[in-house]
């Protein structure tokens, strides 16, 4: 058994939420989907702050679809596992057309999530990006990328529990990296480390959305 095992993802979200020692003024805080939607939506109560989704989704790999090469985000950026791309021999072309399969879940997820609202602008806030849990952490790093895009002018990754190599991976990209539970242990699973760990619907998502716009501090634009 871990030393340290969440309840499920709203325990995590509290627990990150009084880990946490970053700015809170002018924070947003964004829920990577679906998981991180669920730890982000404590964590975005405890502060007061808006709270909005970032569907970053990763790129599969088409005979074993389980593992990715990559990530993507809704502005259409890309981040690449190199190292698996090279190993795999996946082929430009077909990077290119499932990066455009992807990304059309992505755009319709994000239509779904938000109900047609827009984003909350990120423009020079504090931003907090909260996931679930870090595996190879490519995206929360195309995630990272999209909100330095957006001109945020600070940005924080908060999750409950990485590997050791992928959180040094993703500590280069941002101002503050919170993990609450760094793991050098050969098999990882994000899932052993909570009791309740399900597969999380679009109606799980949207609940929270609406939820998290009853918040005072609800910025829009």
């Amino acid at each position: 058994m871990h030393e340290m095992v969440f309840a499920d993802r709203i325990d995590a979200g509290r627990k990150l939420a009084d880990a946490y020692d970053g700015p809170t003024d002018d924070l947003v805080v964004l829920g990577i989907a679906r998981g991180g939607v669920a730890v982000a939506y404590p964590f975005a109560n405890k502060f007061n702050a808006p709270m909005d989704v970032i569907t970053a989704r990763k790129l599969p790999i088409p005979w074993s679809p389980e593992m990715g090469f990559g990530a993507i985000v809704p502005d259409g950026g890309i981040v690449l596992n190199d190292e698996v791309v090279g190993s795999y021999g996946i082929a430009p072309d077909e990077i290119k057309r499932i990066a455009g399969e992807v990304l059309s879940e992505v755009h319709r997820r994000e239509k779904v999530y938000r109900g047609g609202r827009p984003p909350v602008s990120l423009k020079g806030k504090n931003v907090a990006l909260v996931d679930d849990g870090l595996a190879t952490g490519y995206t929360m790093i195309a995630s990272i990328e999209m909100c330095r895009k957006l001109q945020a002018a600070y940005i924080a990754a908060i999750v409950p529990v990485s590997p050791a190599d992928t959180a040094e991976r993703v500590r280069g990209y941002v101002d503050k990296l919170e993990v609450l539970k760094v793991t050098r242990t050969y098999s990882f699973a994000v899932a052993s480390f909570y009791r309740d760990f399900h597969d999380m619907e679009d109606r799980e998502v949207i609940d929270y959305m609406e939820k998290a716009r009853e918040f005072p501090a609800r910025l829009v634009g």
